[in-house]
């Protein structure tokens, strides 16, 4: 998928930009980034997490908050049936230019910065946190802003977290290597239903098929074929919600073997693919 810009306006008469999804691909964008922070909370549900270098999956919901230009998917990316989100999106200076420099302000100062890796909450911080989230949408603007101070102190003092992206992410977001990774994300969307020849795609990118596979798996922390595998299983899984058989499935999503697309189908998602469709159409 290519790396898409996408820009934030906050709300009219709120400093901060709350959304509210009840559907899956409800945003237009996929693996995407800003300049904005972000906090993003599905309250149940299983999915995909991948932000910047770190690719795995959420059970019972998630709550993630993530920096500035930090690359990551669509959270409901793949998923059919029910869904909802709870998005909060923010600048730096949402509440001025020094906001974070007052002393009181030390502990959430700290969690920003923790947050240009990605963070992940779990147990009692994501309930709770989840809870508040969740209230946003029916709250008075400066309830939400009040509400929303109390979380972020909440999260900053929390120790119920992993960071997502313990290494770093070096990707650069306006230089070369950006266009080269748009440039390979852009030939597998076209042509995830055709084989895929390596060679093809390394010349694509300029390098040798050696060079070519080490410098795709320090970029998104994965092997090519892992990626081509990833992205065919979500197109199989929104093929599985329409009234194709399984085998059409497993053609027309890129896999020329349906022994090895059931085993590779049931490796990512647990599930083989009639047993995915039965839990949509119970």
């Amino acid at each position: 998928m290519k790396l898409q810009f996408e820009k934030i306006e906050p709300e009219f008469g709120s400093s901060f930009r709350l959304i509210h999804h009840t559907e899956p691909d409800s945003c237009w964008v996929y693996w995407h980034y800003h300049p904005e922070y972000e906090i993003v909370f599905v309250p149940y549900g299983n999915g995909k997490r991948h932000v910047g270098h770190h690719i795995s999956t959420y059970e019972n919901g998630d709550l993630v908050f993530m920096g500035p230009n930090l690359p990551h998917l669509n959270f409901s990316h793949g998923i059919t049936g029910a869904f909802e989100e709870i998005v909060v999106q923010l600048k730096e200076d949402f509440l001025g230019k020094d906001f974070l420099l007052k002393p009181e302000m030390a502990a959430i100062r700290r969690l920003f910065d923790r947050s240009h890796q990605g963070i992940s909450f779990f147990g009692e911080t994501k309930r709770r946190a989840g809870e508040k989230l969740a209230a946003l949408p029916g709250l008075s603007p400066f309830e939400r802003l009040m509400t929303l101070l109390d979380l972020f102190q909440q999260l900053a003092v929390s120790n119920e977290y992993v960071i997502l992206n313990a290494q770093g992410f070096s990707l650069d977001l306006n230089g070369r290597e950006q266009d080269r990774i748009n440039r390979i994300y852009g030939f597998v969307e076209t042509h995830f239903s055709q084989p895929i020849a390596m060679q093809e795609v390394a010349s694509l990118a300029g390098m040798t098929v050696p060079a070519f596979c080490r410098y795709f798996r320090k970029m998104t922390q994965m092997t090519f074929t892992d990626f081509v595998n990833e992205f065919r299983i979500t197109q199989a899984r929104k093929l599985l919600a329409g009234d194709r058989s399984v085998t059409e499935v497993c053609f027309e999503s890129g896999f020329n073997n349906l022994s090895h697309f059931n085993k590779v189908f049931k490796h990512r998602t647990g599930q083989t693919p009639g047993d995915y469709r039965k839990a949509l159409f119970p």
